[in-house]
């Protein structure tokens, strides 16, 4: 069921719509038949004798408070997803402002900083997107970029000040990598799904035996009822992986760090060369 669960999960919107709706149609049909076909007819008519609609009101109460807690969560993932992002394009352009500022030579610095987030972008993302994988390269470009900001020299090149903002930066960047990489690797709760679709398929089921005597009512309410949920549960499942799906989070701010790092390292070329033609 594990296994069928995150099959579903994999799927596009309109596929997953399908399969959900074939799961409720099965479920509506089943009870349409039980309580129309001569053969089973009387005997169900005298096994939901005496059910009124009210006994089933606290079905639908649990299933809403799951409802609602299961989007919640989803649309929490979803947004932690997209600040982890936006933290990481902040510092990236960060640690690049701060390579410039200083008086010291650190362009091997802005080097590793372009060279992890190309790595990023082509190489990492895709792999999320893949069942949550990382970069073992953009992992060690990681690295490598901590290694040289680490070292000691740069305290007595920049300053104790710019070098201590300047690690800080990076701390972070690796905190918002982590973090990032948390919620691709994260499984969703399969328990959760699988009893919110159970209450669902229990509510429909409620909806059969409260209508067996008015067929006409009994169709229509399983259909909108089914319809409602379908839609439910399908928006639901496309916020319920942050990086993975039709709306997964891209490496579009990760391109616009770059973009914006690009831009200063010209800037900063052009007015290194300024003064040298000048002479």
């Amino acid at each position: 069921m594990t296994m069928l669960l995150g099959l579903w999960l994999d799927q596009p919107m309109w596929l997953m719509m399908v399969l959900i709706a074939l799961l409720f149609l099965a479920i509506s049909l089943f009870m349409v038949a039980i309580s129309m076909v001569p053969f089973t007819r009387p005997t169900f008519l005298r096994v939901v004798d005496g059910v009124v609609p009210a006994f089933f009101s606290s079905i639908s109460i649990i299933l809403a408070l799951l409802t609602g807690f299961v989007a919640n969560d989803a649309w929490e993932r979803q947004k932690q997803g997209s600040r982890v992002v936006e933290k990481e394009r902040a510092n990236l352009i960060s640690a690049f402002d701060l390579s410039i500022e200083t008086t010291s030579n650190m362009a091997n610095i802005r080097q590793a900083l372009l060279a992890y987030t190309d790595l990023v972008i082509a190489d990492e993302w895709p792999k999320m997107a893949d069942g949550g994988k990382s970069s073992e390269a953009a992992g060690a470009a990681l690295s490598a970029l901590m290694r040289i900001i680490a070292d000691p020299v740069l305290t007595s090149e920049a300053g104790a000040v710019a070098h201590t903002a300047l690690m800080n930066v990076a701390m972070t960047l690796r905190e918002a990598r982590g973090e990032r990489l948390a919620l691709s690797t994260a499984k969703e709760d399969d328990s959760k799904w699988l009893t919110l679709i159970f209450l669902a398929a229990l509510t429909l089921v409620s909806i059969g035996i409260v209508h067996p005597e008015r067929p006409r009512a009994q169709i229509l309410t399983l259909f909108i009822f089914s319809s409602a949920m379908i839609v439910t549960l399908s928006v639901i499942a496309l916020h319920e992986r942050p990086f993975d799906g039709p709306l997964a989070i891209g490496p579009s701010a990760i391109e616009r760090a770059k973009a914006v790092m690009l831009s200063r390292q010209a800037q900063q070329t052009g007015a290194t060369a300024q003064p040298i033609a000048e002479r």
